[in-house]
């Protein structure tokens, strides 16, 4: 079976169906997927691909998806790994998967073949990062808290102290400036923390403003040291067929959202 993501409008978008595709020319050669909301079972406003645990979604079905994840990287379910997510500044480094809870965390570095590292978004950043030369790879959970509170320069700062020196990057799918309206006091909050974020924020109606995470998040992780960085062009809140979305369920009042799945294994 060739490598090929499935054929959408969106691109970049993988089908669970399908192996993963090295979509991302800074990850060339990384087997690494950013995987949408087509191609597994759920139903009603999880469909189809819903990989969120922590969703309201029957739990069969989010066990059949990731077991759907994992079989796109010729592993089992159990070797899909990932961490409680919580908005924070942590990453933990893994060596084999977990045996008991996930650690709470937001970012994830392996050197060690023969697993998937995983990260779960329904508008935040996913990041996927590799040193092909090093061998290590990790995956980092970047909202707006997260990646101001410095879970991107604490993911490269563990990647070093396993040995990686030229690390690449690509930003997955995430809400874009023209879906991300916020407040004055979210961009007091940014402007607070260094007045060169004002750059990532443009004019909305009235006293709106438009924030630009994924391009804050390449900044931060420029500014770490990373050399190569891709964003891949798809707006999570804005592609509906495509992408689960916290911002387009709260607007359609749908009560909970599922979660999009990023993931990246060394061979």
């Amino acid at each position: 079976m060739s490598l090929q993501p499935q054929p959408s409008p969106a691109r970049g978008l993988l089908n669970a169906d399908a192996p993963p595709a090295d979509f991302s020319a800074a990850l060339a050669g990384v087997h690494h997927a950013f995987f949408g909301r087509q191609g597994g079972v759920s139903q009603g406003i999880y469909a189809s691909l819903n990989a969120g645990t922590g969703s309201n979604d029957d739990p069969e079905a989010v066990k059949e998806n990731r077991r759907r994840i994992a079989a796109a990287f010729s592993v089992e379910p159990t070797q899909l790994v990932g961490v409680h997510q919580v908005h924070s500044p942590n990453a933990v480094f893994i060596e084999a998967p977990w045996p008991g809870d996930r650690p709470h965390a937001d970012a994830l570095v392996t050197n060690k073949p023969g697993f998937v590292l995983s990260i779960l978004t329904a508008d935040c950043a996913p990041v996927l990062l590799a040193d092909k030369q090093a061998g290590v790879v990790a995956a980092a959970h970047a909202g707006w808290k997260g990646a101001i509170g410095g879970i991107l320069d604490a993911i490269v700062t563990l990647m070093r102290e396993h040995g990686a020196r030229d690390i690449t990057a690509a930003i997955g799918p995430c809400i874009h400036q023209a879906s991300y309206e916020v407040g004055p006091e979210f961009e007091a909050r940014f402007l607070m923390s260094d007045p060169r974020n004002r750059r990532f924020f443009a004019p909305g109606k009235d006293d709106r403003r438009h924030f630009d995470l994924p391009g804050f998040c390449a900044s931060r992780l420029e500014a770490a040291g990373v050399q190569q960085i891709d964003i891949l062009p798809l707006d999570t809140c804005a592609l509906a067929e495509h992408f689960h979305s916290n911002r387009r369920a709260l607007h359609e009042k749908a009560g909970d959202y599922g979660r999009n799945c990023a993931a990246i294994a060394l061979a």
